[in-house]
């Protein structure tokens, strides 16, 4: 298959929906020699915070001179943002030759593999084949189901804990820490950020039974970072405490260097001096947005460029974000799960505008004079970034 009839074929997949368990993850290990068997993997879990601590994680091992791998998700403009080796996507031909061998490897099963899983492996295959030194894994939900939990790496990694995903993970932070714990291998070391209660008592009994050594952040990184937001110095400190933990005899002054220099798109980016672009999707990662905008612009508020998808508790999210909103402009998201964005106007006593499209939307922010907060959804960000990438002339 060339690269786009590869994508596609991956692509058609979703047709099976999210599919938790190992069954079809170990299986096409097994199909692909168990890549993953040779690798050295920090594995991270978490609900938000997730891909900032990845990137500073793949960004550090690297400033010390390591070969890294980075999988992470959802990718926002290129599939191949999922897949980095030493900091850059993988080439297209690397794809689509690992996505050919996946599909006639797969192609007569009874049950096929869903996306994630096919993804997944796919990394762990490219990161064997390229002579990774780390890997850096996200879970793409949960933990303990996820395709990638079918690895024991060499040290676990738990971000903040908060509802979301509750039709697949649980109701409550209970539930959820149960499934985010399910990462946390027998004597492997775990570190976390900081936890609430309930989160928390549930890491440290999973630790328990599994003779674990589990570390809690106890303050932010104390050092400038390139990220904006007082949550991006817990997310640093977690970093840092991971790479001391695997005990790999990083100086620190080379952690600084690193989380001097990372990017991670869609994490309170500046696409301009007065519009930032930030992937918020739930309410404890809006919460964060607040604050971080609240220092960036203490005396302004937000014309906020808001897209939410379906399954997300936008009601909720746009109650937090009413505290800096001027006015709020409505959009939906190209996706088959968006939401209604004629539904979100009852939820706000600012002055609201529904658009038809995110296009009508970014044509008219020349004509807002207050700051403008694109959020609501990783996905309505990366519509964002490649929109404006096209409109500057830049490959996307």
């Amino acid at each position: 298959m060339t690269y786009q009839e590869s994508l596609a074929w991956l692509l058609s997949t979703q047709q099976f929906g999210i599919k938790l368990g190992l069954e079809n993850t170990f299986r096409l290990l097994v199909g692909r020699g168990n890549p993953h068997e040779g690798l050295k993997i920090i594995h991270v879990a978490g609900t938000n915070g997730k891909g900032s601590v990845c990137a500073m994680l793949d960004a550090i091992l690297r400033r010390a001179g390591f070969r890294t791998g980075l999988y992470t998700s959802p990718h926002l403009v290129d599939f191949r943002e999922r897949i980095q080796i030493d900091g850059t996507m993988v080439a297209q031909d690397a794809v689509a030759d690992g996505l050919t061998e996946l599909r006639t490897l797969s192609d007569e099963w009874d049950h096929c593999p869903t996306f994630f899983e096919i993804a997944t492996v796919l990394a762990l295959d490219l990161f064997a084949a390229e002579g990774c030194d780390f890997v850096v894994l996200e879970t793409g939900m949960g933990g303990r189901l996820d395709a990638t939990n079918a690895v024991t790496p060499v040290l676990s990694v738990i971000t903040p804990i908060a509802m979301d995903h509750a039709e697949w993970l649980g109701n409550s932070i209970g539930k959820i820490a149960v499934e985010k714990a399910g990462i946390i291998k027998p004597g492997i070391p775990v570190v976390s950020a900081r936890q609430t209660g309930e989160a928390e008592q549930v890491l440290l009994q999973r630790a328990s039974a599994s003779r674990s050594e589990l570390t809690f952040v106890q303050n932010p990184w104390p050092h400038h970072i390139a990220l904006e937001g007082e949550h991006q110095s817990w997310n640093a400190a977690l970093a840092a405490l991971a790479i001391q933990k695997a005990g790999l005899g990083i100086a620190e002054s080379l952690v600084m260097e690193a989380l001097l220099d990372v990017r991670w798109p869609a994490r309170f980016q500046r696409m301009a001096d007065r519009v930032i672009v930030d992937g918020a999707h739930n309410p404890h990662a809006v919460v964060t947005l607040v604050d971080a905008w609240k220092k960036a612009f203490p005396s302004e508020r937000a014309t906020i460029v808001f897209g939410a998808l379906d399954d997300k508790d936008y009601g909720e999210m746009i109650r937090v974000l009413d505290e800096i909103a001027e006015e709020f402009w409505f959009v939906p998201i190209s996706s088959g799960r968006t939401a209604d964005a004629a539904a979100f106007k009852g939820m706000t006593s600012r002055p609201s505008q529904t658009f038809h499209d995110l296009s009508a939307a970014l044509d008219a922010i020349s004509g807002s004079s207050h700051p403008v907060l694109m959020t609501g959804s990783l996905f309505l960000a990366g519509e964002v970034l490649a929109r404006l990438a096209d409109a500057q002339g830049k490959p996307s």
